[in-house]
């Protein structure tokens, strides 16, 4: 996602932006190291998108003047990972889907 995208988005977006992306980080590094990450590629895209949203919500911040951290705490409850608003069975935690083998493509 772009640095433009990420302005546009509001605070408790970008938080949300910034967890999903830390989450899919550790999908995307725990796939590569057991073998299973064809496209290597997606572990910086995911380590860039994780500063860009870091980078907008610290100079939020700063502009409003809060307490640096503050946006994130504020918003970081509302976070539901996008496996549990997909419809899978509730249960598992926060490494429920990850190891989890791709379904093969018929």
């Amino acid at each position: 996602m772009k640095a433009a995208e990420i302005k546009s988005l509001s605070d408790e977006q970008v938080v949300h932006l910034e967890l999903e992306a830390e989450r899919a980080l550790l999908t995307h590094t725990l796939r590569h190291r057991l073998g299973r990450l064809e496209d290597t590629s997606v572990l910086g895209k995911t380590r860039k998108d994780i500063a860009r949203a870091k980078t907008e919500l610290t100079a939020r911040e700063r502009r409003t003047g809060v307490n640096p951290g503050s946006l994130k705490g504020q918003h970081a409850g509302t976070f539901t990972p996008q496996a549990a608003t997909t419809g899978e069975a509730p249960g598992g935690g926060f490494l429920k889907g990850i190891l989890d083998k791709p379904e093969a493509s018929e």
